[in-house]
């Protein structure tokens, strides 16, 4: 190791981090009804789905929709339920890793694209079509109640600049 990389190593492992910022409100103690209906909510609409697909889910509409805090908190609760590091890694070009899931995955994650950006105002009839032949009625409804769910969580989220890196896997369950 050179002068010049031993320094650099110093810095890196020396590094100041950027000061945590502060939210804006704490939506849940303002609202305390609205909170405790959305973890009814929250509940409801888990019901039935496989946990790491619900995460997959959840960590793919929290990307989209730039929600830090969600991030955080669906990737370790991912993690906890024996999703593996590289599996969530890939989710954010998970269209270019595909081989990483399987063509159920593929279809929610899809349909999680269209319900969560609404670009053209609808889900498109071949993303709803996908997901119709890898999921019986039942869990599709399901998986729609999640996907709707998750992007209000993040609405609330990014909205009141909710900090993550506080949660512990598993903390609201």
């Amino acid at each position: 190791m050179t002068t010049n990389d031993a320094t650099t190593a110093t810095t890196t492992t020396t590094a100041e981090y950027a000061p945590e910022h502060s939210p804006r409100l704490n939506w849940a103690k303002h609202a305390p009804e609205v909170y405790k209906a959305m973890i009814r909510l929250d509940a409801a609409a888990q019901q039935g789905l496989d946990p790491k697909l619900r995460e997959l889910v959840k960590i793919r509409a929290s990307q989209l929709n730039h929600c830090a805090f969600c991030l955080d908190m669906h990737t370790k609760d991912a993690l906890a339920a024996g999703e593996s590091v590289e599996r969530v890694v890939q989710l954010s070009a998970w269209d270019e890793s595909r081989h990483f899931y399987t063509e159920k995955e593929l279809a929610a994650l899809e349909l999680t694209e269209a319900v969560t950006v609404l670009t053209d105002g609808f889900v498109p009839d071949e993303v709803y079509e996908q997901a119709a032949k890898h999921f019986e009625e039942a869990e599709l409804a399901q998986l729609i109640a999640t996907i709707t769910v998750i992007n209000a969580w993040n609405r609330f989220g990014v909205t009141c600049r909710l900090v993550p890196g506080h949660y512990q896997a598993g903390q609201h369950k």
